[in-house]
């Protein structure tokens, strides 16, 4: 199968499944894989860089992905690669995982009579399934673009945001040029499936995010919409792309729910580490404001939380921040609460989730395999003992 020229031609470095956030009881035999967890995080072994295995891969893609954005108009190329330039292109925690879990799922095909038509089937397969992870990053990087209009946000990554640096208008545009560029590389894997994963997951962002702007009093107070709307805003895309992963391989249905339950569950841990990390970090090491969130009147875990053991907190809460002095009266209700630390427990709950589906994925005797699969249990003990 060829390619467009431009498209996801990476080295050979190389349905939408879920029906709202659901609190699975430990007994619920759907998910027998995911029950009676108890997480001491990684095998007490010296932990793997899970970035450092797919180093190359991901220097590649990087160089892949400049590439990609190019535009015909140059303030528009200039703002597409924004966020991909060397130096703020981030750690691509997205596709590490990607291709990490290409990596965990491979199966090694049945010995061909030619060597060099095997060589060339695998070398295909790698080459989709890192097209999948250059596709997330710039569904990723589109919706920053687009939220840091919404938020009227002036720093990301360290650095000034788009909208702050070239105005809201060409940022809006940037943002839908990835998406454009993402749909056309979506197009080439010819894989109607992943095609309505990955459509899927921009229309999750979508709802995320009008949910956010849109909640009313009893849906701020609600951690069963604050983690539909986790799920919607971040959780979607790894845990579909993983997803896709896994179908590009030929996986079967549950090896592929497996996959989409990682991604599911480190996703929803990555953004409570997130929430958290809001109102403990400093803005230097968070590149952008701490107290972000509750300052654009958005309640996450911690508030929530404590919204549980002081109810009059809600009241702080409906009256919104714009007022500074609100701000500070909902952070001594949070200092007074174990909201930090019930967020962290629920954030640890969901990496222990994200472990257990790898650990439940089929055995295998492959080296290569089996390390990647360590890696990406190894990321869900980074995820939720970050401090940025």
């Amino acid at each position: 199968m060829s390619f467009p020229r431009g498209l996801c031609m990476v080295s050979r470095l190389a349905k939408r499944g879920f029906n709202g956030y659901r609190r699975l009881p430990s007994w619920d035999h759907r998910f027998p894989a995911l029950i009676q967890t108890d997480f001491a995080g990684p095998p007490q072994t010296e932990q793997l860089d899970p970035f450092s295995l797919v180093a190359d891969e991901l220097s590649v893609l990087a160089n892949r992905l400049r590439s990609m954005v190019i535009a015909e108009v140059p303030k528009l190329a200039s703002a597409a690669e924004y966020f991909f330039k060397m130096g703020v292109e981030g750690k691509r925690f997205r596709p590490t995982v990607l291709l990490l879990m290409a990596s965990a799922l491979h199966v090694p095909l049945p010995e061909p009579t030619d060597v060099s038509l095997g060589d060339a089937v695998s070398s295909e397969l790698r080459t989709r399934q890192q097209c999948i992870a250059e596709i997330t990053e710039m569904i990723h990087v589109a919706s920053l673009l687009h939220d840091d209009v919404l938020d009227d946000a002036d720093t990301r990554r360290g650095i000034g945001s788009l909208n702050f640096v070239m105005g809201n208008k060409l940022a809006v545009l940037a943002g839908d040029f990835l998406l454009s560029r993402a749909c056309v590389a979506l197009a080439s894997l010819k894989n109607t499936e992943v095609v309505s994963l990955l459509a899927t997951v921009v229309e999750h962002l979508v709802t995320g995010e009008t949910m956010q702007m849109t909640t009313s009093s009893d849906q701020r107070s609600s951690m069963e919409y604050y983690m539909q709307k986790t799920y919607y805003k971040t959780a979607s895309l790894i845990s579909n792309s993983c997803k896709a992963i896994a179908i590009l391989a030929g996986q079967t249905t549950e090896v592929a729910v497996l996959a989409y339950e990682y991604g599911r569950n480190l996703g929803l841990a990555f953004q409570l580490m997130d929430d958290i990390l809001d109102f403990t970090g400093t803005s230097a090491s968070l590149g952008k404001g701490s107290l972000s969130d509750i300052r654009h009147g958005i309640v996450t875990a911690p508030i929530l939380f404590a919204m549980e053991e002081f109810p009059q907190l809600r009241t702080v809460v409906d009256r919104g921040f714009d007022d500074p002095a609100n701000v500070d009266l909902a952070l001594e209700y949070l200092g007074r609460s174990r909201g930090i630390q019930r967020s962290r427990e629920l954030a640890k709950k969901h990496a222990e989730l994200a472990a257990k589906a790898i650990d439940s994925l089929p055995e295998s005797d492959d080296e290569d395999v089996q390390r990647s699969r360590r890696a990406l249990i190894d990321l869900t003990h980074i995820v939720i003992t970050r401090n940025k």
